[in-house]
């Protein structure tokens, strides 16, 4: 049996790691195991690396993919799809591990639909949005990397008592806003799941004042729904309230990098192997998740009909604490 695997999609801290464990687990099975580059365009190119278990050395501290990662276009094409497929049935690849989002997993499960390769999802994306797992892999990375980032501005707010907005990545979903809003202590947690009004946020604001603070940070996620963009809801807040003068930090890409923390390297390296296992029992159109510390299964198709949901009580806690 040869086994492909690739990553797909933006790039998250802990696929090098979930990259070696399928590799190594492949060698321990004795199963040959391929590496294609820059996802679903690899195949297409038939761009490919024969991976052994030293192949993956000193990788799993190493963000990013050694893999490489791409969105393909020709891939949504049903003539790149075939030639992706004539490519794997070259070289003899019975099956494919895919490392990314929603989207990398929408397009395994049309190609293993158009062409029955048999295809196992492993979930890799620092916004925790995929159903059928509790977390993703470099989701505890990226929240890391935001509550050190937002403790070193919380200094510069407290030094000038200034007003800081924060901007994370999570255009469609919400939790790394939340989590690490609360884990870095904002004041304010603006989400794509609320649709909160200005006013709210000007009425916490004057209310923080009131209190007795003298700083104040704001975490919004890219996809807030208020109608502005992180530098327009700075101005509306400066226009509105005289006590302030706002700040805007945009986090950007510096939430996908760095080295994986322990616990996305575990994750990877669990998911990693559950799904060689699975392919070697037969499985196929699933992705391996994790729930209640379990390593469980979950049909594809059930993944691109559902999505994550924010924990409401978060949400409670979130402004009990911002008082």
């Amino acid at each position: 049996m040869k086994i492909g695997v690739m990553t797909s999609g933006g790039d998250a801290p802990g696929m090098n790691a979930a990259i070696r464990a399928v590799v190594r687990a492949c060698a321990y099975y004795n199963v040959k195991c391929f590496g294609y580059y820059r996802g679903y365009e690899g195949i297409i190119e038939n761009d490919f690396i024969e991976l052994t278990s030293r192949s993956v050395k000193n990788i799993i501290n190493k963000g990013g993919t050694m893999l490489k990662s791409a969105r393909s276009e020709e891939f949504r094409l049903a003539e790149g799809r075939k030639k992706a497929y004539d490519n794997l049935k070259s070289e003899d690849v019975d099956a494919l591990v895919l490392i990314g989002g929603d989207g990398t997993f929408t397009g395994g499960a049309l190609f293993s639909k158009e062409f029955d390769i048999p295809v196992i999802g492993i979930p890799g994306t620092i916004d925790n949005d995929i159903y059928g797992t509790q977390f993703t892999i470099g989701y505890d990375t990226a929240l890391n990397t935001v509550v050190e980032a937002v403790d070193k501005i919380r200094d510069t707010a407290s030094s000038h008592n200034r007003l800081f907005f924060v901007e994370v990545m999570g255009r469609d979903a919400g939790f790394i806003a939340l989590n690490s809003g609360i884990g870095a202590g904002a004041e304010e947690i603006l989400i794509p799941e609320e649709d909160q009004p200005l006013e709210k946020l000007l009425e916490s604001l004057k209310r923080s004042k009131i209190s007795g603070k003298t700083s104040s940070i704001v975490i919004v996620a890219e996809g807030d729904k208020t109608g502005k963009n992180v530098f327009e809801l700075a101005e509306y807040v400066k226009e509105n309230l005289d006590d302030y003068s706002p700040r805007v930090t945009v986090l950007g890409h510096l939430q996908r990098g760095g080295s994986p923390s322990c616990f996305d390297r575990v994750l990877a390296s669990r998911l990693g192997v559950k799904a060689v296992e699975l392919l070697l029992d037969g499985k196929k159109d699933i992705m391996v998740g994790v729930r209640n510390n379990e390593v469980v299964a979950t049909p594809i198709i059930e993944i691109m009909r559902c999505k994550n949901s924010i924990n409401k009580e978060l949400l409670r806690i979130s402004d009990i604490l911002s008082i």
